[in-house]
């Protein structure tokens, strides 16, 4: 772009860093720097080696699993080390508890406590949830199934409404640099693009493309790099949502909202409005599950018929069908009918709330914001990114279970990657994946060869280094050194779609992740001061 059009823009299009981050990574690398003289790491601040810690996803297993690290790290002295602190899905939870506490790395025991005693605790009240959930519907433009996840699903994992934002966590200088990432669903599935979406407390965009907004401007309504409509930033809460949504197939993920749906209209006074909302979300279980829902249907038409004394009738008629059957695309239909029917004569109960839920859930609507690029004109940026007045955002689970693009790009002048695997199977898939992608993209990583006597039972320590690539070391939760023949009951245990973990789990899941950082603090140090030593001889 031309300095004009920079000037006019509101979108940075550049593979420069955005200033604000300069100023912050420059601090931070001071407080490495006094780090490293204290373990007897000696190096100049120009010559010193960037070192991202990156943490993977797998539900609360992710979010417990990066607590206890980080917690051993400090007691080591290593987490001054650490420059960037990046996260996927569960460990963005991790990070959105930490980074809401002002310097939480120069206090992670009083903080690492305090987030402990609230994931033990009582879960957020269903009046506090719905309120939240009623928030998001009014205040924005676009509503999603994200909406519904953070409001339904996420508080009962950590246990907290946050209100927070992530532009709040600009000023916290003696903290790692946040990074969190999601994935652009189109351009995962066109291969058009890139799908690598990353959220800094001071921009939002695509990490291989350089196409940048500010963050509290991330979902506003954009028109050739000009803001043409405001909208809220997007909170904490939701951005964890956002995060953190591939936790099951979309048939499990489907199955749950239902559930929860259902147990919010068992908690309202029951009358026929609510015994029709009932009676509709049992309808579609039954028809998820494969069962004959057909009894529901006659009920819920009883009911309607019986609210307006006889008066009027579904449009959607199973009798009028070429061949009549229930199945999905039925239930659909008359789910949809059965809110217009409805919105004449149950208004009291936020029907249009409900109605954008049952829309959403038929279409799959997940993370769907205005596109900040939306009618730019700049070569730089794929032609699809350009044309569409909508994106949909998604858990970057679903492409790479870990966040190595955002701190692969070449601005960052990442030397060491630590990388803290949580992964509910193969223990090497983020970095063999990683691997293979920045083999296509021609981005500089080291060669990742895994001994196959490794793939079921993993150590818990691995170096990979090349020739002008990042050295990487990989970590994955569950090895045969702290959990021995046990590994496959320990996944079993912390699956990662299941109900909060109790006080217990969670203590015996730090321990087990903190056993890695303990038990190779040597070798992490050693690596280290590798790094230094690499970057001071270049």
């Amino acid at each position: 772009m031309s300095a004009s059009k920079a000037q006019e823009s509101e979108v940075r299009i550049g593979h420069s860093l955005n200033k604000k981050e300069k100023e912050f990574v420059a601090r931070r690398r001071n407080d490495v720097l006094q780090s490293l003289k204290k373990l007897k790491i000696t190096c100049s601040e120009n010559k010193m080696a960037n070192i991202a810690l990156l943490g993977s996803g797998g539900g609360e297993r992710a979010m417990v699993g990066l607590l206890g690290s980080l917690d051993q790290l400090q007691k080591a002295g290593l987490l001054d080390c650490v420059l960037y602190l990046s996260g996927v899905s569960g460990s963005t939870w991790c990070m959105g508890s930490l980074y809401q506490e002002p310097d939480w790395s120069t206090k992670l025991e009083t903080v690492k406590d305090k987030i402990v005693q609230r994931l033990s605790g009582p879960a957020v009240s269903w009046t506090d949830a719905y309120a939240k959930l009623k928030k998001y519907y009014k205040e924005k433009d676009i509503f999603s199934l994200t909406d519904v996840w953070a409001a339904m699903f996420v508080t009962t994992i950590v246990k907290e409404v946050y209100k927070h934002t992530l532009s709040d966590q600009r000023d916290q200088h003696k903290d790692p640099f946040p990074i969190y990432t999601v994935i652009d669903k189109q351009c995962k599935q066109r291969k058009d693009g890139d799908p690598w979406f990353e959220f800094t407390p001071y921009e939002a965009g695509y990490s291989l493309i350089g196409a940048f907004v500010e963050t509290s401007n991330f979902g506003s309504k954009f028109e050739n790099g000009r803001k043409i409509k405001n909208q809220p930033e997007i909170d904490m809460l939701y951005l964890q949502a956002l995060c953190g949504s591939a936790l099951a197939d979309g048939k499990e993920i489907l199955k749950f909202l239902w559930e929860k749906i259902k147990e919010e209209s068992n908690s309202r006074p029951i009358n026929d409005c609510y015994q029709v909302l009932i009676d509709l979300v049992d309808m579609n279980l039954l028809v998820l599950n494969g069962e004959d829902p057909s009894a529901l249907e006659k009920c819920i038409r009883k009911k309607l018929s019986d609210i307006t004394g006889g008066k009027h009738e579904l449009i959607y008629q199973l009798e009028h069908l070429e061949t009549p059957k229930i199945d999905a695309e039925y239930v659909k239909q008359i789910t949809e009918d059965v809110f217009n029917f409805m919105s004449s004569y149950c208004s009291f109960m936020d029907i249009g709330l409900w109605a954008s839920i049952f829309d959403c859930m038929g279409q799959w609507i997940w993370g769907r914001k205005y596109d900040f690029l939306y009618n730019m004109k700049d070569e730089a940026v794929p032609s699809a990114l350009l044309e569409s007045e909508t994106r949909d955002y998604e858990d970057a689970g679903l492409l790479l279970n870990s966040p190595y693009f955002p701190v692969l790009r070449e601005e960052r002048h990442i030397d060491l990657i630590i990388s803290l695997d949580f992964s509910d199977t193969d223990p090497f898939k983020t970095v063999t994946d990683a691997a293979e992608t920045c083999g296509k993209l021609k981005i500089p990583f080291p060669e990742v060869n895994i001994p196959n006597e490794d793939i079921k039972k993993p150590k818990d320590f691995y170096v990979f280094k090349g020739q002008n690539a990042p050295t990487v070391i990989h970590i994955p939760l569950f090895n045969v050194v702290n959990c021995g023949d046990d590994i496959e009951k320990w996944r079993k245990k912390y699956t990662t779609f299941q109900a909060s973990y109790s006080a217990k789990m969670i203590t015996k899941l730090m321990e087990v992740a903190g056993k890695n950082i303990t038990n190779n603090k040597d070798k992490l140090l050693e690596e280290i001061r590798q790094a230094m030593k690499k970057t001071k001889d270049e």
